[in-house]
Parts: C-alpha cells; sequence; structure tokens
C-alpha cells in the first residue's frame, strides 16, 4: 500500500517535492515505531527512489541516511555509487561500508568522491594506502590533514612521489604529528627544489648560488632532523639520505660539529656496513688505526681524515659548549684552526666551507644571546619634558 501510494504522488510530484519526500520516507523509516512488514514495504518504496532521474531525490537519501547504522545497507551500497555529489555523504560518514567497498568506491570515483572517503572520522591503514596510490591530488591533501587517518610511512612516501611538486600537500604533511624523520627529510627536499627552481626562475639568484644555499639548507634541516629522531630512527634516515645521494661529506661534518654523534657513527655503520657496535668503539678511539680503517672502508676522502679527528676531537673538548642541532662556534674554529695550522692546499674548499660554518655559527650564537643581552641593559633613559612656553619666552626675548 505504501509503495503504490507512493510511486502514485511521486508521478505527478516536481524534483523538489520527490526530494522532500525522499527524506521524509528516509526520516520515518529511521525514527518511527513501525512493524516489519511495513518497514519492509518502506524499504521497496526506499529502493524505487535509486532509480530517480532527479539527483536531488537520491542526495535526499544520502544524506538523511549517511550516519544511520540501521539504514537499510543495500540502499546505502547503492546510494555509494552514485555520483559524486549523491555519494558523497554515505562516503564520508557510513558506518554500514566496509573498508573492501571503500577502496572499491575510491578506485571508480572522481576527486570529490574520494575526498569525502579521505576525510572520514577514521580512515584505515589498507584504505589510506589505496588513497596514496591512486587518488587525486585532492584527495591526498585531505587525507594529509585529517588527524584521523592512519597514513603509514610508506603511503606518506607515495604521496610524496606522485605529487611532490605540490605545496599544499606539503603543508598538510608537515603539520601532522610524529611524523617519521625520513618524511620530514623528503619534505625539506621537495620545498628546496621547488624554491630553488622559483628564485631562479624569476632570476634573484644565479643557479649556482640558488644550489648551493639550497644544499645548506637542507643539510642543516637533516641535522635538526636527526636531534628530534629516535635512535633507531636514525638509520632509516642515513640509509634515505644514502639512497638520494645527500649523504655528503660536508653534511657529515655539519653535523659533528652540532654534535651529531650518532649520525656520524650511523653513516659510517651504513657506508662501511659494519655493525653499529664495531662502529661506535672505533669512532672512540678515533686517533687509532680502527678509526683509520674505518673511514677508508666507508669510502670517504683520504685526505680529510685528519678533519674529521678534528671534528671528533673537538667534539669531546668543547661538549659543555654545544647547542643541539645547531653548528657549535667553539668547534669550528677547533678544526679550522688545525686545517689551517695544516697547510695543505687541497683543504682550501673546505676551510671555505668551515668560514661559511663559522659565520652560521657565530650568527646563532649571537641570536640566542640577543634576549640575555637585552635583559642586562638599563631601560632607555627618555629625555627631560620641554617647557614650550618657557621655550617660547626664550626665543621672542632672544629675538
Amino acid at each position: 500500500m505504501i509503495v503504490r501510494d507512493f510511486l502514485q504522488w511521486a508521478q505527478a510530484a516536481s524534483p523538489a517535492q520527490r526530494a522532500e519526500g525522499a527524506g521524509a520516507l528516509a526520516r520515518a523509516y529511521l525514527y518511527s515505531d513501525i512493524d516489519g512488514p511495513t518497514r519492509r514495504e518502506m524499504e521497496l518504496a526506499l529502493a524505487t527512489l535509486l532509480d530517480d532521474r532527479s539527483p536531488l531525490v537520491r542526495r535526499a537519501l544520502s544524506e538523511n541516511f549517511a550516519g544511520a547504522a540501521d539504514a537499510p545497507r543495500a540502499i546505502v551500497a547503492a546510494l555509494a555509487n552514485d555520483q559524486a555529489d549523491v555519494a558523497a555523504p554515505v562516503l564520508s560518514l557510513s558506518p554500514l561500508l566496509s573498508e573492501a567497498q571503500l577502496i572499491d568506491c575510491a578506485a571508480i570515483g572522481d576527486a570529490f568522491a574520494q575526498t569525502a572517503i579521505a576525510l572520514r572520522a577514521y580512515v584505515p591503514a589498507g584504505l589510506a594506502a589505496a588513497l596514496a596510490e591512486i587518488g587525486a591530488r585532492e584527495a591526498a591533501v585531505a587525507l594529509a590533514v585529517n588527524a584521523g587517518a592512519e597514513l603509514p610511512e610508506f603511503s606518506m612516501r607515495r604521496m610524496l612521489e606522485r605529487f611532490d611538486g605540490d605545496g599544499e600537500l606539503r603543508e598538510a604533511l608537515l603539520a601532522r604529528p610524529f611524523l617519521p624523520p625520513t618524511i620530514r627529510s623528503r619534505l625539506v627536499d621537495a620545498t628546496a627544489a621547488a624554491l630553488t627552481a622559483f628564485v631562479v626562475d624569476c632570476a634573484w639568484l644565479s643557479p649556482e648560488r640558488a644550489a648551493r644555499l639550497a644544499q645548506e639548507t637542507r643539510d642543516r634541516a637533516n641535522v635538526e632532523i636527526v636531534t628530534d629522531a629516535e635512535r633507531g630512527e636514525v638509520g632509516d634516515l642515513v640509509a634515505e639520505l644514502r639512497e638520494a645521494g645527500r649523504l655528503t661529506t660536508s653534511l657529515l661534518l655539519r653535523a659533528l660539529l652540532s654534535g651529531g654523534r650518532d649520525f656520524f657513527e650511523a653513516a659510517l655503520a651504513e657506508l662501511s656496513g659494519q655493525r653499529a657496535e664495531r662502529v661506535a668503539g672505533h669512532v672512540r678511539d678515533y686517533r687509532g688505526a680502527g678509526f683509520a680503517a674505518l673511514y677508508a672502508k666507508a669510502g670517504l676522502p683520504p685526505h680529510l681524515l685528519p678533519v674529521f679527528r678534528a671534528a671528533l676531537d673537538a667534539l669531546v673538548c668543547h661538549a659543555d659548549r654545544r647547542r643541539a642541532g645547531r653548528l657549535s662556534l667553539a668547534m669550528v674554529q677547533h678544526v679550522l684552526d688545525a686545517c689551517i695550522a695544516a697547510e695543505d692546499a687541497a683543504l682550501d674548499r673546505l676551510i671555505a666551507l668551515l668560514r661559511r660554518f663559522e659565520v652560521e655559527a657565530a650568527l646563532e650564537e649571537a641570536r640566542a644571546a640577543r634576549p640575555l643581552l637585552a635583559a642586562r641593559l638599563d631601560p632607555p633613559r627618555l629625555p627631560p619634558p620641554v617647557d614650550l612656553n618657557a621655550l617660547e619666552t626664550e626665543i621672542s626675548m632672544a629675538a
């Protein structure tokens, strides 16, 4: 009876009226106290609306059934596979859609439907991985900003591989808590590459100068990332940097002069293939033959062995002058003095690098000391107030 009456009414109703009627019928199904036969009749009436030519009608069903746990499962599944603006409410809210169904909807859906899935209150790791692999840019950004998304490291890596030139995605990933160091490093690389291309295209910097600034910025950021990383994560970051060709001599030296012994040891272990415990023992005895053999096995430049020994010596001598993740001016000058005393022309380029380190470290120390210096200064003394009437009288008498 309900189905027949509803269909007769729908034949003469406008799309807006049918949409209003569909919403009323859906709410009656969800919230009215009805018996089993009547509920089945209502389900049939609702199912007929899935073929309505107006998306307004189907959208009304989707909006009313979106968050309902006792909505008709088959109708919700049909709505999830409808056009994107109809499917979006159930895709983003319905608890009746399984992870497999959502992955299937993401595979055939457009960017709007994929974004609705990515913004669900909870996105399990499997669904997140599927969206990272096949989702549009908008869906990737939505996934990155969604705190309820379980986003594995390999999924974030895949998103960056596909959209590393997208600044909005990089910003969204950077805002995520507990970001793995390897992903932070990749974001630094992508951002540095984008900024380098921008300033070169604008002719603000020469390509050579822009490339050097980008490398130094990447190195500084990677040292800071290592400072915040857990010990077990340092090895993963070192492997990532080596694969990307970023594990350079200048980075290793910067890390040491910033107090990054763990990073240096992990790099030697990665480059030499030796166990971490054995590497740590050789680094402690950095003046011995074992360290020289380890250094050679790592493939580092032979003429820089005395420089790295001087850096390790500075690490011991100036332990109290270190600031985590920042170049120590005392340590830089310690190594610089050793390089100058060697009087070796092969060290000229390294000395130029150390001079840049010296400037950077001096500026960092000055910035750190500025608040302390300001606090010690006496408040500025203001000049005494001027008596304008007396001044005017004095000027008149002088005239």
